[in-house]
């Protein structure tokens, strides 16, 4: 029985839909979940968890995401990157520099109100906007709140910038360039992006899409399969014996020490995730919030 993450280098092209069957039936694992959408031109982190590991998937997709985005100015799309359908071409700025460049990129840092793009996966009464845009009608999204941890300018030759971007899940890089563009009042639209970090995970450790696809031929994809506790790798650990994991695996509560509050991963011995763990400083207890059944014989 599977039970664990991926953490795959999607290449620029598939949707990340595209990537989950992929798995599906390279593994014969029908449970499977991705923690955070790219969308075709992006590359970059793509966390996949398969069987009971998608059940973290609701504590994975919250992670803060980096990435690293180019930016093309003088240039605006309905999708607001390059692979929509041109809405405007402008000149730049003559004087444009790089000090006017950071000056508004300070404007988007710390928390902000984003309007996603027309065309996204967000459900508008049960459609997708971007079938609802794609059909010809006129959709209008709600600004949201999100973070940006750090927006930093590494690259300005005109008319491409390129920027480092760590943010709250939920931010769209797309919408932040056309913002950009907006302010600079050139317009822009995304050029490229990668993914470089999707919470704990990061680029430098994921396998490549062609590597991973090709050990589904050969029947070595588990040495590519990490542990479902890599997912809360950041949260506190208790260590649980056998009579406590009993008594979880049947929805009972343990004790908890005073002073324990918040979320916890529940761990055996032998460091095998047994459950997810909820616990306020007044009751003294750790309730079961999920459990893994029979993870204490996997």
């Amino acid at each position: 029985m599977v039970f664990g993450l991926l953490n795959i280098h999607k290449p620029s092209g598939p949707t990340s839909h595209d990537i989950v069957a992929g798995v599906r039936r390279g593994t014969g694992e029908r449970r499977v979940g991705h923690a955070g959408t790219l969308d075709p031109l992006a590359e970059g982190v793509l966390v996949l968890a398969l069987g009971q590991a998608t059940r973290l998937v609701e504590y994975l997709s919250v992670s803060t995401k980096c990435y690293r985005a180019e930016i093309k100015l003088g240039l605006s799309t309905d999708t607001y990157d390059l692979q929509g359908q041109i809405t405007a071409r402008q000149d730049l700025p003559s004087n444009l520099s790089a000090e006017q460049i950071e000056a508004a990129l300070a404007c988007f840092r710390g928390e902000i109100e984003q309007v996603p793009p027309v065309y996204s996966a967000i459900k508008v009464k049960g459609k997708t906007a971007y079938s609802r845009a794609r059909s010809g009608e006129t959709v209008t999204l709600a600004p949201r709140r999100v973070v940006i941890h750090e927006l930093t300018l590494l690259a300005f030759a005109s008319p491409r910038i390129d920027v480092f971007v760590r943010c709250s899940a939920g931010t769209y890089i797309r919408s932040l360039a056309h913002d950009l563009g907006e302010l600079l009042s050139c317009g822009a639209t995304l050029a490229h992006l990668v993914r470089t970090a999707s919470g704990a995970f990061k680029l430098e450790d994921a396998t490549a899409w062609d590597m991973l696809r090709a050990s589904f031929e050969t029947g070595t994809w588990h040495d590519h399969l990490l542990p479902a506790s890599a997912a809360l790798q950041d949260w506190p650990h208790v260590t649980v014996d056998e009579q406590a994991i009993e008594r979880l695996q049947h929805g009972m509560s343990i004790d908890a020490p005073d002073g324990s509050a918040g979320i916890a991963g529940a761990y055996s011995a032998q460091g095998q995730l047994i459950a997810i763990l909820e616990s306020t400083e007044s009751d003294r207890a750790w309730h079961p919030r999920k459990v893994f059944l029979d993870s204490s014989k996997r």
